[in-house]
């Protein structure tokens, strides 16, 4: 998993690493990635020398990383120009360096443009852009190169105006983002949270990591942590020449009903998808699901089904009195559980979010924005990592936010953050998928967070991959998710 870091830790770890090297040093390291990343951008606009491109620059260490890298691509045939903020601030040996290499000063944009460096504001950046600069945000889509193409934006460590440490975007009073959006966001040392959670995150565009030797100076524990396709890849169960349906676990799924049999099939889709070796499922669509998926053993109530290793309740299930009777009966079981849907509606009533925080055995919680609402009494808000991590400490479960970037956080206080969402997953059923997906890996045996963690991961790449043939139906995802798995079945 990659970490990512907070303002602070990042700005401690740059001051000890700071002490050890000559003056200047850090921050020319961070410019020559970046000048670097740049010249390959501008190789695929016909070539770095005689290209065009503008900085953007403000009166912080983002203006002198994007001043010096300016310098840079001008000793090699850019045509460099630089417009300042706030004149007479800005960084002062960097400005020099782009004088030296052949840069301008401009007292506006010039008329062709190829690239843009925003180095308007960086991690200590608050409240969004002055007025200035937020102008010259929204002038940005303006701005056209040799090819007549619109200007690609690269951001200097994060784009301007976000709230760093949350991935906050402030707008302004006419609803637009109050920050810059980038086509490619070049970071120095450590991934920030702006970078990968919350409006932030779309508007970093492509991010690069540049190593500036910061890794060792970075103490404590991260604000997160972000999966990769090699955490999924360990993580998955293995089969061996022993396996049998029973080793490999048995999840139950109670969701559905004859008003929502849909809920069922899509469920269970998704925990047949997943690595244990056989689902029950328990609930009042059981024709619909066995019609579906003959494999599946199905009975009507959850305390016929047999002895599972994980159950998955809440999708379609309903809020009346029978349903409640069937949550109480999941909770009863002394193994991990998936609560989904109408199992968090059914939470809201004290008795039962008493139970759940009360069991010994895990629970993985899976509201998207408005649940998290009801069962919250108030909205995740600017810092979702946050509100993630409170929820999960009041409940006593891991918590898996739903979102573009889906935030699961653990009640001992860890945080993780999926990067593989996709807007094609916002529609019904999806989570029904995903809630059937992370039962059966429960049900193999993985941690509660290891199984959030791949199950969000392994979803938004069937989301991608179901939105290559158009507008994605639930059951698409269900059927994508198969060759999405097939490499981790080698």
């Amino acid at each position: 998993m990659r970490p990512v870091w907070r303002v602070a830790d990042v700005r401690a770890a740059e001051a000890c690493l700071m002490a050890t090297l000559p003056p200047g040093t850090l921050m020319k390291r961070a410019a020559a990635g970046l000048a670097r990343r740049c010249a390959l951008l501008l190789a695929d606009r016909g070539g770095v020398y005689g290209g065009r491109v503008l900085l953007l620059v403000g009166t912080g260490d983002n203006g002198g990383d994007a001043l010096y890298a300016g310098a840079l691509l001008a000793r090699r045939g850019a045509a460099v120009s630089a417009l300042l903020v706030t004149p007479g601030r800005a960084h002062a040996e960097g400005l020099a360096a782009l004088r030296a290499a052949g840069g301008r000063l401009v007292d506006r944009p010039p008329a062709m443009v190829d690239l843009v460096l925003d180095g308007i504001v960086g991690i200590g950046g608050t409240g969004g852009l002055r007025e200035t600069a937020e102008q010259l945000a929204a002038s940005l889509v303006r701005y056209c190169g040799r090819d007549g193409t619109r200007a690609t934006v690269v951001a200097v460590d994060v784009p301007s105006g976000v709230a760093v440490d949350t991935g906050h975007v402030p707008l302004t009073a006419s609803g637009r983002p109050s920050a810059v959006r980038a086509d490619v966001t070049v970071a120095f040392g450590a991934l920030k949270p702006a970078l990968v959670v919350g409006p932030a995150a779309a508007l970093a565009g492509q991010v690069e990591l540049v190593d500036i030797g910061l890794e060792p100076w970075l103490r404590g524990s991260p604000a997160l942590r972000m999966t990769e396709w090699s955490d999924v890849a360990d993580w998955w169960p293995r089969l061996g020449p022993a396996s049998e349906k029973y080793t490999r676990g048995v999840v139950g799924v109670a969701t559905g009903s004859a008003t929502y049999p849909g809920a069922a099939v899509l469920s269970v889709s998704g925990a047949l998808a997943g690595p244990t070796g056989m689902v029950r499922y328990a609930g009042g669509a059981r024709a619909e699901v066995l019609h579906q998926h003959p494999s599946v053993i199905a009975t009507g109530r959850v305390a016929d089904a047999g002895r599972v290793q994980a159950w998955v309740c809440g999708s379609g299930l309903g809020t009346g009195e029978d349903a409640a009777a069937e949550l109480r009966a999941v909770l009863s079981a002394p193994v991990p559980a998936v609560l989904d849907a109408d199992a968090l509606t059914l939470l809201v009533d004290g008795s039962l979010a008493d139970r759940l925080r009360n069991r010994d055995a895990p629970i993985v919680v899976t509201p998207h924005d408005r649940e998290f609402t009801r069962l919250c009494g108030e909205e995740p808000g600017a810092d979702r990592v946050s509100a993630a991590l409170r929820l999960a400490a009041w409940m006593n479960a891991t918590v898996l936010l739903k979102g573009d970037r889906t935030i699961i956080g653990t009640p001992d206080g860890r945080a993780y953050v999926n990067p593989t969402g996709t807007p094609a997953l916002a529609t019904g059923g999806t989570g029904d998928v995903l809630a059937g997906l992370l039962g059966s890996l429960l049900a193999a045996g993985l941690a509660p967070e290891r199984a959030a963690a791949t199950a969000a991961y392994l979803h938004g790449l069937a989301g991608r991959e179901a939105a290559r043939g158009g507008p994605v139906t639930a059951a698409d995802v269900a059927v994508a998710l198969r060759p999405v798995l097939a490499p981790l079945l080698d």
